[in-house]
Parts: structure tokens; C-alpha cells; sequence
């Protein structure tokens, strides 16, 4: 006999496939395979109790502060640590006990996931002198071939941006945003490239969103989270596929020692507010960016990235961009021209947490790791 031991992300199912298991029990076993941490803030004491002993009575466990027992303070924060199943049996005991634990009955099943291993590279182009990585700038024919480059590299989007959106940054008139872009989507209509790529339009400017749309574009990418009401009125005229970015102030101030009590619950509820404001206009194709680098710390940036699994409870498809980004050089002093590396380790790592969308100024080298990292992890 000889045992040896698995990566936690193997691909279970065809392990158990290859086993010999019956598709039913191999149902059953996935669930048990994936363990979860949920972080529970501002329980009720007595409800920490409550879910304490409900846990270890299904082999799960709660972490809680040592005097929760006393419920010397009303409320505690812990950290739940299930796997699949568990989760699902612990919701259902939950719906009938008191003090708010129907609540985390209810919040519990939206969390449990599953992970699409597909990806989609999001090439970047743009059409202005200040963007903050020089070779990301083109115009005219050079832009049309760099943007042919980048699909025949495996781009399967294209984001056209002609405002730069880097902390510090001033923002221009629609009719100057309009004059940049308009010549390269001409260009792209011309010679009909959206019907080898999805195209995007980095903006936030309904007039030039409009002009997109109407020739061959399908993705608005809205730093601002459709905070102009003509901006959803635009992307829902023509069905678009609207990214919902999170950030805190705007370019010139975002960067400025930017505080959150916790990052992961802001940008939660900020989704669930834009969410709605979406679906009110009628837009029902939603991509979501926690904006990484967009009114964050190193840290905030970070937790987002660790943790971004956490978002893929809203449903929608989850985009990161990271690509040649200061947090790199605040890890280990880095030049913009040598921060590919970084980017790649952030961005497999983004994937890993269920991003399906990344943005990346390295087409060819993207396509490359994430087909690498995806193969790794359907082998058994």
C-alpha cells in the first residue's frame, strides 16, 4: 500500500470519475472536498453560540472570541469553517433558530459558488498621451494593427480607453474624449474586427458610448459604475454589456490615503446598490471590477485580490485589472517597464479566485500562464 497526498485544487470529479465513483456519489463527495472560511461580522452573541454548536454537531467548527460563552459583549465577530455540505445542512438548521440566524441562513446559500474555469484576456489600448504605461498608446493605422496583434495573441475583448483614469489624473470634455476615439472606431468598423473580438469603450461619457454602440462595440467599462443616468440609458439602448467598477473618490483624489472599515463589505454593498440601478434601467449583462488600484491601499488591494471569491455570490461574470499597477512597485520597487511578473502572479491568483475576465496590457504572456494554470488544474 502507498498513499500519497493531492493539491487542494484538484479537479475532483474527474478523480473521482476515473475511480470508478457513481456520477451520485461523486456528487456528494465534490461537496465535501471544498472547504470554506466565511467571515461572520456583528453576530449576535447568543446566535454565536447557536451556530457553534450546530457546527461541531456536523463536523464544521466556528472560531470565536474566548468569552463568547459568557456573552459578556452583545456582539462578536467569527469566522465559519465548513465545507460545501456543511454549509448547506448549516443554512438549513439555521432557518428556524432566532437572533438573526435566519438572516445568515439566507446569506450562507448565496456563497456556496461554483468556479468556472474559463477566461477571457481583455486586451488594452489607448488613445491618449497620458495613460501611465507608455506602450499601451497608440493612434491611427498602428492602433488597428496592435489591436489585430492582440487578437490573433488570444484577446478575445478589446477595451478602447481615450481618457487616462491613473491617480492624478484630469479628466477632458466629451468632445475631446469623442476626437480621440472616433478614428479608431471608425477603424474597427471599417474593417469589421468586431466580429473577430468583443469590443469595450473605457469610458464614462455617453456621447462617445453611443457612438461605440452604434458601430460594432457591445461593452461599456464604467469607471464610475453608471453614475450618469445617460450612461445607463445608452448601454440598455443597445443591450450592452456594462462592467461595474468600484471607486472610492475619483482620479484626482482616489489615491489619497483612502480608508474603509472594511474593504470587502464596502465594495459588497456599493455592488448591490449599482446592481440595482442597473436592472432598473433594464441592463441585465453585468461584469464587476472591484477596481484595484481605484481609491485603495496596498492592503485594501490586497484583501480584494485574496479574497475576491467572495464576490461570485452576486452571480455575474468577475473582471480584474492589475496589469503594470503601482501596488507591484509597492511590493518591491519596480519600474513600469518591468512589472509584467507581478502582473501575471496577481492575475493567475485573481483567476484562481474566480476571476474569468482579466485586463492586461501583455496579451500574448496572459494567454500563455492562465492556459497553463488552467491545464494544471483540470489534471489529476
Amino acid at each position: 500500500m502507498k498513499l500519497y497526498k493531492l493539491s487542494f485544487n484538484s479537479d475532483v470529479m474527474s478523480l473521482f470519475q476515473n475511480l470508478g465513483v457513481t456520477k451520485e456519489g461523486s456528487i456528494i463527495l465534490e461537496q465535501k472536498s471544498h472547504l470554506n472560511f466565511i467571515y461572520i461580522k456583528d453576530l449576535k452573541t447568543p446566535a454565536a453560540n447557536i451556530l457553534k454548536q450546530d457546527a461541531l454537531s456536523i463536523g464544521a467548527d466556528l472560531a470565536v472570541p474566548k468569552e463568547t460563552i459568557t456573552c459578556k459583549t452583545p456582539f462578536v465577530d467569527a469566522v465559519l469553517i465548513a465545507n460545501d455540505k456543511q454549509i448547506k445542512e448549516l443554512a438549513r438548521k439555521e432557518k428556524v433558530q432566532p437572533f438573526g440566524l435566519k438572516e445568515v441562513a439566507s446569506k450562507l446559500s448565496e456563497l456556496i459558488v461554483p468556479h468556472n474555469d474559463d477566461f477571457h484576456v481583455m486586451g488594452i489600448i489607448n488613445t491618449n498621451e497620458d495613460s501611465f504605461f507608455q506602450e499601451s498608446r497608440f493612434s491611427g493605422e498602428n492602433a488597428l494593427k496592435h489591436i489585430e496583434k492582440m487578437i490573433d495573441e488570444g484577446a478575445s475583448i478589446i477595451d478602447l480607453g481615450g481618457v487616462s483614469s491613473r491617480p492624478g489624473s484630469l479628466g477632458v470634455s466629451d468632445a475631446e474624449e469623442l476626437s480621440r476615439v472616433k478614428p479608431i472606431i471608425d477603424l474597427i468598423y471599417e474593417h469589421k474586427l468586431f466580429e473577430k473580438a468583443l469590443f469595450s469603450l473605457d469610458s464614462y461619457s455617453a456621447l462617445c458610448l453611443e457612438y461605440a454602440l452604434q458601430r460594432g462595440f457591445s461593452m461599456v467599462n464604467d469607471i464610475t459604475a453608471l453614475a450618469n443616468d445617460d450612461v445607463a440609458r445608452v448601454a440598455a439602448k443597445y443591450d450592452a454589456t456594462v462592467v461595474l467598477m468600484h471607486m472610492q473618490g475619483d482620479p484626482q483624489s482616489m489615491q489619497k490615503e483612502p480608508v474603509y472599515e472594511n474593504v470587502i463589505l464596502a465594495v459588497d454593498a456599493f455592488f448591490q446598490e449599482r446592481i440595482a440601478k442597473a436592472k432598473e434601467f433594464g441592463i441585465s449583462k453585468i461584469v464587476l471590477d472591484v477596481g484595484i488600484g481605484f481609491g485603495k491601499s496596498l492592503t485594501h488591494n490586497l484583501q480584494l485580490l485574496k479574497h475576491h471569491e467572495h464576490f461570485l455570490h452576486f452571480g455575474y461574470p468577475l473582471l480584474v485589472g492589475a496589469s503594470r499597477k503601482s501596488m507591484i512597485d509597492k511590493i518591491i520597487p519596480t519600474p513600469i517597464s518591468e512589472r509584467l511578473a507581478g502582473s501575471l502572479t496577481l492575475h493567475l491568483k485573481a483567476y484562481e479566485h474566480g476571476a474569468t475576465i482579466l485586463r492586461v496590457h501583455d496579451v500574448k504572456a496572459h494567454v500563455q500562464a492562465l492556459s497553463v494554470l488552467r491545464t494544471l488544474n483540470q489534471t489529476i
